[in-house]
């Protein structure tokens, strides 16, 4: 079993005039990424890794650790109010962020299904916060914004296709999941090499 290359729908977003294109890394990826570019296995490569992906044509490049904060805060108020009602008396309650965790629940405990948190993952919180809020402080439509993720991860690339994840607003909340290994070949076939480029702090 191999992951699906999706470079080429990011490369063509990126190619798109009429579209706004933002990525957002999971913290994990800054310390994958170095080894591949000669650093030292762990290495914490932010600074480059946002450099190259603004000299790849990024519009903006967030750090997935804001809309941790976000499903952070939204599991905690649901925790509140099902603990309170009584409701987790017998079990705890269950994280939803991870798509492999959700789709081990609903196959070999079932039962255990409503104890999960209702809350998106941070990369579902990030594509739908970046379709509604932001697209109205931009103001740009959310049509015209092209969301992408960097995870470490292949479930993430099924969990953006999910159903349950088309909104009403624009269409998926999260366009395209690429993997690290992904991006360290779109940064390659750029011919961009990292350790030539200066820090950048992620967009805010």
């Amino acid at each position: 079993i191999y992951e699906r290359d999706d470079t080429d729908k990011v490369k063509a977003a990126i190619a798109d005039p009429t579209k706004k294109v933002y990525i957002c890394t999971a913290p994990s990826v800054r310390a994958q990424i170095g080894e591949c570019f000669g650093y030292e296995p762990g290495t914490d490569c932010e600074g480059k890794m946002v450099a190259a992906l603004k000299s790849l044509g990024f519009d903006g490049v967030y750090d997935t650790n804001f809309t941790a904060d976000l499903t952070i805060m939204e599991e905690a108020t649901e925790f509140i109010k099902r603990f309170t009602s009584g409701e987790l008396k017998d079990r705890p309650m269950f994280t939803s962020c991870c798509p492999g965790w959700i789709r081990f629940i609903k196959t070999q405990y079932p039962h255990l299904v409503k104890y999960l948190s209702s809350a998106k993952s941070p990369q579902q919180m990030f594509g739908a916060v970046m379709k509604t809020y932001f697209a109205q402080k931009l103001g740009v439509s959310p049509e015209d914004i092209f969301t992408v993720s960097v995870m470490p991860c292949v479930a993430k690339k099924g969990e953006s296709e999910m159903e349950l994840f088309y909104e009403e607003y624009a269409g998926k909340d999260t366009d395209v999941v690429i993997t690290t290994r992904e991006l360290v070949r779109m940064i390659r076939s750029a011919h961009i090499n990292p350790k030539a480029l200066k820090d950048i702090e992620p967009d805010s």
